[in-house]
């Protein structure tokens, strides 16, 4: 199984996997523009252009997008990123023709009609709404806060009620015109699909699109305070975050194996010593988000507000307890969950497009499965263990929460934990 990439003459590259073993195709338009190439009054826009790109074009209504595509048994949505937006299908193996057409369809051409504008503003905001309701998401977008401040990764990607509120069609249509470039967008697919039938199509569908040039983006500063919200809820919500590798830093494969055995599974030391033993919560694991120029990595927890600082003193233990020393056992157990959802991705078409697609996108090429592999076996308890103190030991992290806080200790007594 091998992927094929062709460069259309407009700079749009066309990378497929051919697996000729499934009935089905999945594939897909990613541009390398999201939340962060947004100036803070267009702060929601990206996100709002992709809602509008299903709600018409000069040759299909938003109901006539819904019913072609379904009516084939297939499925489309979008999704928009701090780095990159989506547009995506998941058809039967005889249908990519059809979904790439719709594909590229609403991406060239969304009508951006005022009325549905006005009905889809009204949606956004809901959205808005909802994610303040949920403390699991209102606490990752304080945790961007705490860590990044006013550059654009410390926004949320939906924006603000006043400015989605006050948004117009041209501000849409002037954000497109300066990111949706040729020179920033891969197709891919992934599935039963001939590579050249596929690049042919691209070309006649996507070939008018400018080629443009590369974002010009405003490299971050990790920026690490305490970002919280009170509200009348049964627990309190936690991240600790500090800086850590980008996906370009040759370190991120130690920062994988890091965060897996600091909480990636029911093994991991977190899980282990906070739920398993002290039963101190339900939901407790670590995350790393990978950007092209910074990154982070850090750990959520929900728990009753009561056991807050009591968590927060565990968890900071077993942070530094990384830097201190990291056993054979627990990496090989990192790298072999690591390196089977690798292999996994293999088994779905979607979830191959998606790699393959983000793997351009991120370093001009995708790399062999075995090649990865190969990075992630390199990794050795030493490079862990010293990576562990390097972000850890005498870093100040960012902190966020959301609930039942006032049980909290400062943010002074956090900071000095790790001091």
């Amino acid at each position: 199984m091998s992927v094929e990439i062709t460069r259309l003459p407009n700079g749009i590259h066309v990378v497929t996997h051919h697996m000729p073993h499934l009935e089905t195709a999945a594939l897909g338009i990613w541009v390398k523009a999201g939340a962060r190439d947004e100036a803070p009054e267009e702060n929601g826009i990206a996100h709002f252009l992709e809602h509008m790109a299903f709600k018409g074009t000069p040759r299909r209504s938003a109901r006539a997008i819904a019913e072609e595509i379904e009516s084939a048994g297939g499925e489309i949505n979008a999704a928009t990123g701090m780095e990159t937006t989506t547009y995506y299908a998941r058809v039967l193996k005889n249908d990519w023709a059809l979904a790439l057409d719709i594909l590229a369809d609403i991406f060239t051409s969304p009508e951006l009609d005022p009325d549905e504008m006005e009905r889809e503003r009204d949606v956004i905001l809901q959205e808005i709404a909802a994610a303040h309701d949920q403390p699991d998401d209102l606490v990752f977008d304080l945790a961007q806060a705490a860590s990044f401040g006013g550059h654009p990764l410390g926004r949320s990607i939906l924006g603000t009620e006043e400015l989605i509120g006050a948004v117009t069609r041209q501000q849409i249509l002037d954000w497109r015109n300066r990111n949706y470039w040729g020179s920033r967008i891969v197709v891919a697919a992934a599935g039963h699909i001939d590579h050249q039938a596929f690049a042919a199509d691209a070309q006649r569908l996507l070939g008018a699109i400018a080629e443009g040039h590369a974002p010009q983006r405003e490299l971050p500063a990790f920026q690490p305070t305490a970002c919280t919200a009170e509200k009348p809820l049964d627990q309190a919500h936690l991240v600790l975050s500090f800086a850590a590798p980008s996906y370009r830093d040759p370190e991120i494969y130690v920062l994988q194996v890091l965060s897996n055995i600091l909480g990636g599974g029911m093994s991991s030391r977190l899980f282990q010593e906070v739920r398993e033993k002290r039963g101190l919560c339900y939901s407790v694991f670590s995350f790393g988000s990978a950007y092209e120029d910074a990154g982070q990595v850090g750990v959520y927890a929900a728990t009753s507000p009561e056991h807050s600082n009591e968590l927060l003193e565990l968890t900071t233990d077993i942070m530094m307890s990384v830097a201190r020393e990291v056993t054979e056992a627990e990496v090989a157990r990192a790298k072999s969950q690591l390196k089977a959802s690798l292999v996994m991705n293999l088994e779905s078409a979607s979830a191959r497009a998606d790699q393959i697609a983000r793997q351009f996108l991120a370093f001009g090429n995708v790399p062999s499965i075995p090649s990865l592999m190969q990075k992630i076996d390199a990794v050795s308890p030493e490079q862990v263990r010293q990576l562990a103190a390097k972000l850890f030991h005498h870093r100040k992290p960012a902190f966020s929460a959301v609930g039942h806080i006032g049980q909290l200790s400062d943010y002074g007594t956090l900071v000095r934990h790790f001091a």
